[in-house]
């Protein structure tokens, strides 16, 4: 994408093309302008358009462009904080709120596949969080307790169960997640763009915001070529924003992460690695993830970011990693690489934030973009048509805030992982 093999990789190699869009060029009305083309953009186009709302979508590069192209594809139910912790962090009404959403959300996900019959290899075969060691073991444990509790359809599997499910003995056990799944990530955020134009929307890439002002009781917005007026503003841009809303991206902590997809795996060693098709990832504090493609690519990722030293340090880390894992894999060889950043808050929960009158949003993903950035878009749509008042939303209202030290933060998430992959390539 944009000649930059290293941006999307695998995935734009397999995706099926976008709808065709052009930039915007002169001056447009709307109900609803939506500033970004990733999944909570995408997904709030197709809602409101559906509701029959004039709605014009402007994405800066192209879509999918962002994290909903470079992810690697694991469509998780929940975040990354405990289930019971979040009722602290939020209080008790957003946070269950907030759980009972973002547990069903893998659900949104797929029925949204199916109902637009979305080419973006689903598999509905659940997740496994990876315990590596006692301390690894122990945190799924907790985990699946706590969404037990709650009703999902969770459970944590032996080191046995773990391993015939996997093809490795490298784990303590997992946490199955049967909600969950995995999707090719930009062929899913390119269907979900056919299906918003056929609802109505309109899209326009190569569209950069550049100013917005208030127009009347509504908001004029523009580009370097165009403008857009409408009742409301959606800022979907998340953790790549630039421009009015940059403030969105500062808030947040960029945490690098790289993918490699192998070549296509013969039958026999499909027959061994993940035979079920689960989506994995590990409870290291420098995790990796893996999984299959549907042409039998084993793709492998981790923490760091694939440029300067770091592109040599952590391909033959990744080599080492797999080797161990799967022995009968033998010498590995990448077809394809790729990286991005993800955006990561103070307590790895999402915002939702009011910028002005009717111009609202929900970022910061930290890395759970597939299922939220679905159903935020939604719940946007369905603020916006008067369904959902503030008062009901799953979030409560925040200002952005940049975190002390991102700067530095992020210099040293970049490098640790170098280091940590270096270290682990030459034990």
């Amino acid at each position: 994408m944009l000649n930059d093999p290293r941006s999307h990789g695998l995935w734009e190699k397999t995706a099926p093309q976008p709808p065709a869009t052009v930039p915007l060029a002169g001056d447009a009305k709307a109900d609803v302008v939506i500033v970004g083309g990733g999944y909570t953009g995408i997904s709030a186009a197709l809602h409101l358009a559906s509701a029959g709302s004039r709605v014009i979508l402007l994405e800066a590069k192209e879509i999918g462009f962002g994290g909903a192209g470079r992810n690697v594809g694991l469509i998780n139910a929940g975040m990354w904080v405990m289930p019971d912790d979040l009722p602290g962090e939020l209080g008790p009404v957003h946070g269950e709120r907030l759980l009972d959403l973002l547990g069903n959300g893998p659900g949104v996900v797929m029925d949204l596949i199916e109902t637009h019959e979305i080419a973006c290899e689903l598999q509905k075969a659940g997740t496994l969080h990876c315990a590596v060691g006692p301390a690894g073991l122990k945190e799924i444990e907790d985990r699946a307790a706590q969404w037990q509790k709650r009703g999902a359809p969770v459970e944590v599997l032996s080191a046995a169960e773990t391993a015939s499910r996997i093809g490795t003995e490298g784990y303590r056990g997992a946490l199955l997640d049967r909600r969950a799944g995995t999707l090719q990530p930009l062929a899913y955020v390119r269907g979900l763009a056919h299906a918003a134009v056929k609802a109505g929307a309109i899209l326009h890439t190569g569209s950069e915001v550049t100013a917005t002002e208030r127009q009347g009781t509504g908001w004029r917005v523009t580009t370097d070529r165009g403008s857009v007026s409408a009742d409301w503003i959606v800022v979907a841009t998340d953790a790549y924003s630039t421009g009015p809303w940059e403030q969105v991206r500062t808030e947040q902590v960029h945490l690098p992460y790289f993918n490699l997809a192998t070549r296509p795996l013969g039958d026999n060693l499909r027959r061994t690695i993940l035979p079920g098709n689960e989506g994995c990832w590990d409870t290291k504090e420098v995790l990796s993830s893996f999984r299959m493609d549907q042409a039998g690519r084993l793709v492998f990722g981790s923490v760091g970011a694939l440029r300067g030293t770091g592109t040599g340090i952590h391909k033959a880390w990744a080599r080492r990693s797999l080797k161990h894992l799967f022995p009968q894999l033998g010498d590995v060889e990448f077809e394809s690489e790729w990286y991005g950043q993800i955006g990561m808050t103070t307590n790895a929960l999402p915002r939702f934030h009011k910028f002005a009158a009717n111009v609202v949003g929900f970022s910061g993903y930290n890395g759970r973009g597939i299922a939220p950035g679905t159903v935020f878009g939604k719940v946007l749509a369905r603020h916006i048509l008067g369904e959902l008042p503030e008062s009901e939303l799953p979030l409560p209202l925040t200002d952005p805030r940049d975190p002390p030290f991102r700067t530095l933060k992020e210099t040293w998430y970049e490098a640790g992982a170098q280091l940590a992959h270096f270290a682990g390539a030459r034990a």
